[in-house]
């Protein structure tokens, strides 16, 4: 390969024939870096990067032009020239300086993501120059290895957030996929589930990912674009082989017409609309995570538990199968293999124990449980509401398995009693003794669901563990109750 091209502005093509930009020219200036030193180690950065293909051509552009820029003008403010220099206060320093950025466009602060975007950048272009420069970079103990947070809306930290979809709102999306008509995204959803794969490597996804397999089956195998090496084969349930072979089917008509580069692969269709209209290509990352993913959840009417639409994102199916499978006691060098982390490191560092936390704080929050008419006035919001509940605690606010303290909000019915969504974790929700019986018929029928697989097939079927979980919990305490404990 070419030696490291001069000057400040560098015309780079991305010559990955398994990239989604394959053939694209990046234009990257680094003109906007005052201090040379650091500039120098950001070229070297961006060029050793790209000539190994250890890094998407793609990402490297992101990551310098658009989020290196904030600790460039930290920099200048700061009299920073140097990585070798930098120090704890330097680093503090920045994040503060990210939380109180206006973003000149929006002319609003830095969203949280950019943020954090920000200080990952940093933080690899000095990881990657402690490695490879290290007289240029500043020493590894010279930092202190504690996490630094940048601020999420309202302010609050936000720290090693794992976004998993809550077991509520993946049982709605699994129903949405029932009549969704669009088998682009039925099907990836599908897949996204099943493997935890990362949406670049969904849409590259080629169409002899499936093989037969004398023990599990079947295995998919597919192209890790991130770190540029192919995942080892992984067993994968029967609906993951059905989806990728109804998509097969799908596209055997646009194959002939596709470019070369994509006649195999799987994610191709006929562009209805824009740039290409009338061509087959390969769906783009924006059509896919973004318009489609933003109508789904408008037209099925997916709500997160405070009743607005829920913030659906591809990677948040991967973090979803990683906590589900330590959740359940599978051992951290297996899930490290399925979510192809190169280190056991990474996969303790984001996953570990997140989602029997988040389920504990769940079970904190069960309504209240006790005898009705001792119910007190502190359960509610306001006298009045507590005034109506007393009038209507055996009309409108009467539940097959308890009551609702608030079933009707400006002039609405609250969308979890319509859907019977989560109601036991509401604090609006109360049950006694006498529906002891109903909550016993309702656990035992989900474990048969959840033994059967009855409703959403063998592998959506463990969504129904937190309920069951719940549900356990309140017969506990019924129990209790009726035992005068």
């Amino acid at each position: 390969m070419a030696s490291r091209p001069d000057g400040d502005v560098w015309n780079i093509v991305d010559n990955d024939k398994d990239s989604q930009h394959y053939g694209r020219n990046f234009k990257f200036d680094f003109s906007y870096i005052s201090s040379e030193e650091i500039k120098d180690v950001v070229k070297d950065y961006v060029w050793q990067n790209y000539r190994v293909a250890n890094k998407v051509l793609k990402r490297l552009y992101d990551e310098i032009q658009n989020h290196f820029k904030w600790f460039s003008m930290f920099a200048d403010t700061n009299s920073i020239h140097s990585l070798r220099k930098l120090n704890n206060i330097n680093i503090d320093g920045f994040v503060s300086f990210l939380h109180t950025t206006i973003a000149p466009k929006r002319k609003r602060p830095l969203a949280y993501t950019s943020q954090k975007v920000a200080l990952d950048t940093l933080k690899s272009v000095i990881r990657w120059c402690q490695i490879h420069r290290p007289n240029d970079a500043v020493e590894r103990d010279g930092l202190e290895h504690r996490e630094r947070c940048v601020a999420g809306s309202g302010g609050q930290v936000n720290k090693h957030i794992i976004d998993f979809i809550p077991d509520d709102v993946v049982a709605q999306i699994n129903e949405a996929l029932k009549k969704e008509e669009n088998p682009y995204l039925k099907y990836g959803i599908i897949i996204l589930q099943s493997t935890g794969m990362r949406i670049g490597d969904l849409l590259k996804l080629r169409i002899d990912c499936i093989k037969p397999h004398l023990i599990s089956g079947y295995t998919i195998e597919w192209t890790q674009h991130k770190g540029r090496k192919d995942k080892a084969p992984m067993p994968v349930r029967s609906e993951c082989v059905a989806a990728i072979e109804k998509l097969i089917e799908v596209t055997a008509e646009l194959r002939s017409e596709a470019d070369e580069k994509d006649k195999d692969t799987l994610m191709i269709w006929r562009v209805p609309q824009g740039r290409g209209t009338g061509s087959v290509s390969v769906i783009t990352t924006q059509t896919f995570s973004q318009n489609w993913f933003r109508d789904f959840i408008e037209y099925n009417n997916i709500k997160d538990a405070n009743g607005d639409y829920y913030k659906l994102t591809s990677h948040q199916f991967r973090r979803t199968l990683g906590t589900d499978m330590l959740s359940k006691g599978t051992n951290i060098n297996v899930i490290q293999q399925v979510l192809g982390h190169s280190d056991p490191s990474i996969t303790k560092r984001f996953y570990a124990d997140v989602k029997d936390k988040e389920r504990a704080e769940v079970f904190k929050s069960v309504g209240v449980i006790g005898n009705i008419n001792q119910i007190q006035s502190s359960a509610f919001d306001n006298v009045s509401e507590f005034e109506w509940f007393k009038a209507n605690k055996d009309k409108g606010a009467c539940m097959c398995d308890g009551y609702c303290t608030k079933p009707v909000v400006d002039g609405k019915i609250c969308d979890r009693l319509i859907k019977r969504q989560k109601c036991y974790t509401c604090s609006r929700y109360i049950t006694t003794p006498e529906y002891l019986e109903a909550h016993k018929q309702h656990l035992a029928n989900l474990e048969k669901q959840l033994e059967e697989g009855a409703i959403y097939g063998e592998h959506y079927a463990e969504h129904f563990i937190p309920t069951i979980e719940v549900l356990k919990v309140i017969i506990e305490r019924l129990e209790g109750l009726q035992n005068g404990n």
